[in-house]
């Protein structure tokens, strides 16, 4: 018997996988959520696909995604990462890379950890939508608004409401796997 997928994901198999053992987990790591902030803002205006196919030459080409590492990256490092073919090479989005690990540190310095402010805009737990069909879910929510207003506010760059979406489903702050999707009760 074959497992029922959300539909975004049927046919490929990096998208299955992803989708089967990493969207919509709840994460409350901040690296982990460090990563996937970055992933999101580099998809602005692209497809999912296309950076889950990058992912790794990401992981590389910005040390393992440590925010540490990337506050501190100087105009030879942005340089070379523009040279990088490996990944998408668009000069705002990488010095937004930058502002970006800046400003969550400057978060977590505040809140504890990144994880604690912004789990709060869902008060700690995911929301559990139920989606029929995935071409119906919703693109931005007033939570996502909310959060993204409040990250553009403390100097975050391609953090608008439609990618802070994708961010809460990717990290599970919100549950839009389809609801016969085997993956919808498992979290």
């Amino acid at each position: 018997m074959t497992k029922h997928r959300c539909g975004w994901c049927v046919g490929d198999a990096l998208y299955e996988a992803y989708h089967d053992q990493e969207w919509g987990k709840p994460v409350y790591d901040d690296d982990t959520i460090f990563e996937f902030l970055i992933l999101e803002t580099f998809q602005a205006g692209l497809s999912w696909i296309t950076v889950l196919r990058k992912r790794e030459n990401f992981r590389v080409a910005f040390d393992d995604f440590d925010y540490k590492k990337i506050a501190n990256y100087n105009e030879t490092k942005l340089e070379e990462l523009m040279q990088n073919e490996g990944i998408i090479r668009n000069r705002l989005k990488i010095k937004a890379t930058v502002t970006n690990a800046q400003a969550f540190m400057k978060v977590q310095e505040e809140f504890g950890s990144f994880s604690k402010y912004i789990w709060a805009f869902v008060d700690g737990k995911p929301i559990k939508n139920k989606v029929k069909n995935y071409k119906e879910a919703q693109a931005n929510t007033p939570i996502s608004d909310a959060l993204s207003k409040d990250l553009k506010k403390r100097g975050f760059k391609f953090v608008g409401s439609t990618v802070i979406y994708a961010h809460m489903q990717a990290t599970g702050m919100v549950n839009d796997h389809e609801i016969d999707c085997f993956r919808y009760n498992q979290v």
